[in-house]
């Protein structure tokens, strides 16, 4: 960045992003940036992991440079702290996802009950394919009875009456021995997270490898668990992604239409939303009260899911979401749960837009809660729709702004649809990666963070990697982050280098592949496995690599850490909080390799992390004797 560069566009890439950021500074608007600077500067005890609050002795905190306290009140030192606060993250980013499973899960048992109107099975072959995975016979049964016992049998991968969860077969065998060797093959999805937090408990496990061993189990409960269970659920009831064109920033938004707004992670409201956007009824309505119709757009993982199955357009991601508002142009937010920021509700104030929570378990200040229940979700989406419509004249003015156009992308891609553009084998993909046309794979992910400039590590890194022959597979805010600078259309194979470009124009595919919402990342290891189990080897031999630049969430730490204990080298940008401890950092950044084939790497330089995974990936074709790429 130059010295002449505005605050804004220090702030973020985006075009969009920057001229609704100068908007809301004229508004009196405050921004997710406006709060990161006003903590500034962030406790150093915290960003190391060396400070506890786990139980009312403390809080304690360890000094890092050895003048003051060398362990808690209870003793526990830097390693048994920082291994603690890291285990409690993973426990809850892997409860985040797996709980977004069960509800999806107990949505296809009402169905099959007959209880939940306005849903069906929708994909009736991958329903058939899952019981068959589940042991479940199919013959002569009915598609809800079948329904049910799978719904039946993924609830018990919840409890604790069994010795291993059932989809961790798809993981390649090599794989599965190294989890048994370790002792970390998950056995229930909430069993592992309800045992990390005893684990963590005062008194219970202090023993910082332990921790970190237990850590990777709970992580895997949720990939090869909750969260791959949740994005094959949403398949059954929703369809199965399909290569899709749309389009992606604020400028998908319409002036001349009443416009709403989905946000959060969980399809069940959103799909019951975009039924009732298309009545004619509430259409006619929106016409009468002078709009030319209604416009329905994502924001967040919630807009990924509807973006992969509908085509509906994607207004934007995480920091994105308080600048929709500042737009003046969004009738209403219908929001369901997770990366959803308080603070909204205070900015749509100054607006007339209404905020609308809609999960029994997430409510926010300054929003109305409409719950939202499988039983009656398409009276209660209508009745939301119309008060959208009715909300329409409200508008203050001329204070609609709406200073961008839309980019278009090509969205849709998952393990099926790739594997259906290869003509139904991998073997095609495998053929040019061992002649070198494609040089590996990366999966790049994960949240915005304001501590880096917005957009700018996913982008930067992946044109870097595509640069190279690498093909992208991304997934949540970095996809979206994608989309928006262009490189998700076919078009952007031109940016590529010149052996992924060609394999791009024989396909008709970009050479960024939107794999969907953050739950399914899972997606991008099913694929690895399928490559692995083809190959005859193990994920970690693969030529590919993990990477989430401008991570943020606890859901980042369980997916990052089951990415690298199923055999995925992977590069976070912002630092965990790790770095009090030399013992966890050394394990995680080195001593994993041995372990479990993979480790994390920290790098928030995006230019340089495309150096770091393109010599990961050349060492990995090495090892399997493929040839060196020359760039």
């Amino acid at each position: 960045m130059s010295g002449n560069e505005s605050r804004f566009e220090r702030q973020t890439i985006t075009k969009d992003g920057q001229l609704l950021l100068r908007k809301a500074e004229t508004d009196q608007v405050e921004t997710a940036w406006d709060r990161h600077q006003a903590q500034a500067p962030q406790c150093g005890y915290c960003e190391m992991g060396l400070s506890c609050r786990i139980c009312s002795m403390g809080p304690c905190r360890i000094d890092p440079f050895g003048e003051g306290p060398r362990k808690g009140v209870c003793g526990a030192d830097a390693d048994i702290i920082v291994a603690r606060n890291l285990g409690r993250m993973i426990a809850a980013g892997a409860a985040s996802h797996s709980d977004h499973g069960r509800d999806l899960v107990e949505v296809l048992a009402k169905v099959a009950e007959g209880r939940a109107p306005g849903y069906a099975v929708r994909d009736a072959e991958k329903l058939k394919r899952l019981a068959a995975e589940y042991g479940i016979s199919t013959e002569g049964k009915t598609e809800n009875r079948i329904a049910g016992e799978l719904a039946h049998a993924m609830q018990e991968d919840y409890g604790t009456r069994k010795e291993r969860l059932q989809l961790l077969n798809r993981a390649p065998q090599k794989r599965r021995e190294i989890w048994d060797r370790l002792g970390i093959t998950p056995r229930g999805i909430d069993r592992e997270t309800s045992e990390m937090m005893h684990r963590t408990h005062m008194g219970v496990d202090n023993d910082w490898q332990s921790l970190l061993l237990h850590g990777m189990r709970n992580a895997l409960s949720d990939g090869w668990g909750g969260s791959l269970i949740a994005s094959e659920v949403s398949d059954i009831l929703f369809g199965t992604p399909k290569p899709v064109a749309s389009r992606v920033n604020l400028g998908v938004l319409k002036e001349d239409h009443v416009n709403i707004l989905v946000h959060g992670h969980n399809p069940i409201v959103s799909e019951a939303i975009l039924e009732a956007c298309q009545s004619p009824g509430l259409l006619s309505l929106a016409h009468e009260k002078g709009a030319k119709g209604i416009n329905l757009a994502g924001l967040c993982c919630t807009g990924n899911e509807l973006l992969m199955r509908k085509g509906i357009p994607m207004a934007g991601n995480h920091l994105m979401t308080e600048l929709a508002l500042v737009t003046g142009a969004v009738e209403m937010v219908i929001v369901d749960y997770q990366c959803i920021m308080p603070a909204l509700g205070e900015v749509a104030k100054c607006y007339h837009t209404r905020m609308i929570s809609t999960s029994d378990k997430a409510r926010f200040p300054g929003m109305e809660h409409r719950e939202f229940h499988p039983e009656s979700a398409s009276e209660t989406a209508r009745g939301l729709v119309e008060e959208a419509v009715e909300n329409y004249g409200r508008r203050y003015g001329n204070g609609v702004y709406l200073p961008v156009k839309p980019v278009e992308l090509l969205a849709g891609f998952c393990v099926e649809s790739v594997l259906e553009a290869l003509g139904g084998s991998p073997g095609p993909l495998i053929d040019a990666i061992k002649a070198g046309k494609i040089r590996g794979a990366a999966g790049v992910v994960g949240c915005n963070n304001p501590k880096i400039r917005h957009d700018h590590g996913h982008v930067t890194l992946t044109r870097r990697l595509i640069e190279n022959d690498i093909l992208v597979l991304g997934t949540g805010c970095a996809a979206v982050a994608n989309a928006k600078a262009g490189l998700e259309m076919v078009e952007a194979s031109r940016l590529a280098g010149p052996g992924l470009r060609e394999v791009c124009g024989a396909l008709g595919i970009p050479p960024v592949l939107h794999f969907g919402s953050c739950v399914d990342n899972v997606r991008i290891l099913v694929l690895a496995a399928g490559l692995a189990n083809a190959l005859g080897t193990d994920i970690s031999d693969l030529p590919v690599a993990g990477a989430a630049p401008e991570w943020y969430s606890e859901k980042a730490v369980a997916i990052g850490t089951y990415f690298v204990a199923s055999g995925v080298t992977t590069v976070l940008g912002p630092t965990p909080p790790v770095t009090g401890s030399l013992n966890v950092v050394k394990l995680l950044t080195e001593g994993l390799r041995d372990a479990v084939g993979a480790t994390f790497a920290v790098e928030p330089d995006p230019e340089k992390a495309a150096v770091f995974i393109r010599r990961h990936i050349e060492g990995r074709r090495e090892a399997l004797g493929l040839p060196f790429v020359k760039v």
